[in-house]
């Protein structure tokens, strides 16, 4: 059987013998209304638990839009310029608008790629601010949660009335799902928010995985840190590719859990049992585009790989390990196991990208890991205890190697997109 994998901005193609394959996972259409621009203003119309965003506008205030990095597909072109007009119609001014990009702790991209993503009609309107978590001049203390996260800001939520996130809604490897209180921390947290939000304790914790959100230590700390901040109202959607195929808006935890309900018809994908062998791709671009934002797609792997198998993980890695990632690197390719790895976060945190680390480090100690892609030196791989490969057949062939001869296969076409369990795991979940 053919299967077509997305890789950067197009596919790659495994043949995948019949005998072999266990399940083919792969999201379904979804269905959305005529034009995305109709399913944006009929959410923006409709808000869930809150009042019309226009009409929490006002001349005087001061508002606050929040936005994704470039690491998300989030389609900012599309969702910003209604929320503008919700605010125009409300009567804001547009010198009183603010658009504060939400790196969390990766680095900032270029002026020229954030004006890109959000078009020029909007960088002309209003002023565009980059936040960054390791400036301590641009932060203010809110307090502490009950997870003991001392609350640094972007100070700019301070000094505005109306503070309005926006993002995608998809599963998340460690907070459930992305969007909604994410926004807040680790969007615009400060580093030391982000380090104890994102702490080995947290990570460890077996409900900080895909798909769950009670009793996920780290989402109900998210969901504090973002009433603490005042989070107001949210815009978030549902993407299939670039298209926006449903839309969000309102109170920032109503509007944010529906959507995760209209997402799970879909991305909930039951399978037979788990597998010996998992071929997986990172979603394609831009989620693709290093090495770091590959653990998502390895941990989806980690969800149908049987003990002891091996996950192939499809990535370009266009930006290689990862622009501001060399401590993820470091940390795996200074220690000789994965248990080594879990030992010196234990001990050495808060160090940074250790999250990253220490759910890789938690996968391959269960599976081995092959990685495809051409743009990272294989040496660089192997010093962070994964297998390189050059292309899937030749990861295969490594696979079979690896496990034995009779040896199942499961292919993950949308990587983390996707939420894949064996059936009898994944009723007791839902």
């Amino acid at each position: 059987m053919i299967v077509r994998f997305p890789y950067g901005k197009s596919e790659t193609e495994v043949n995948l013998p019949d005998e072999r394959l266990l399940a083919v996972v792969k999201l379904s259409k979804i269905r959305g209304i005529a034009t995305e621009f109709q399913q944006l203003k009929k959410s923006l119309n409709n808000p869930i638990g809150s009042e019309n965003l226009w009409k929490l506008a006002s001349k005087e205030r001061k508002v606050c839009i929040i936005i994704s990095d470039y690491t998300r597909a989030m389609p900012n072109r599309k969702v910003i310029p209604p929320i503008l007009g919700e605010l125009e119609r409300g009567g804001c001014r547009m010198h009183n608008i603010y658009i504060l990009v939400a790196y969390g702790l990766h680095s900032p991209a270029s002026s020229k790629e954030v004006k890109r993503s959000l078009g020029k009609s909007v960088t002309e309107k209003v002023r565009v601010i980059e936040h960054n978590a390791e400036d301590e001049s641009q932060l203010a203390y809110l307090g502490e949660t009950a997870f003991d996260t001392k609350l640094w800001v972007n100070k700019l939520l301070v000094d505005c009335d109306l503070i309005i996130g926006t993002g995608l809604i998809e599963p998340h490897f460690f907070a459930g799902y992305s969007g909604g209180r994410k926004a807040v921390l680790p969007g615009v947290a400060g580093r030391e928010s982000i380090f104890q939000n994102h702490s080995f304790a947290m990570i460890e914790h077996p409900k900080a995985r895909y798909g769950m959100l009670d009793e996920n230590p780290i989402h109900q700390d998210m969901v504090e840190a973002a009433k603490l901040a005042g989070l107001d109202y949210i815009v978030n959607v549902v993407v299939e590719g670039d298209r926006v195929v449903k839309a969000f808006s309102g109170n920032p935890y109503q509007a944010h859990y529906e959507g995760i309900k209209f997402l799970n018809k879909w991305v909930k994908i039951g399978i037979p049992s788990k597998a010996e062998i998992v071929i997986v791709s990172n979603g394609g671009y831009p989620l693709d585009r290093d090495l770091y934002q590959t653990v998502k797609g390895i941990a989806t792997g980690e969800l149908c790989v049987k003990k002891n198998g091996v996950i192939i993980i499809l990535s370009e890695c266009l930006d290689g390990i990862g622009k501001g990632h060399k401590s993820f690197y470091r940390i795996m390719a200074e220690a000789e196991s994965p248990n080594e790895v879990l030992q010196k976060i234990r001990r050495e945190e808060p160090i940074k990208d250790q999250w990253q680390a220490q759910i890789l480090a938690r996968i391959l100690k269960i599976a081995s890991v092959v990685v495809v892609t051409k743009n990272i030196k294989h040496s660089l791989i192997e010093d962070m205890q994964m297998i390189p490969s050059s292309n899937v057949e030749k990861a295969l062939n490594l696979a079979y190697g690896l496990t034995n001869e009779r040896s199942k296969v499961t292919a993950v076409l949308d990587g983390p997109y996707s939420i894949p369990c064996p059936k009898d795991f994944f009723r007791a979940w839902i």
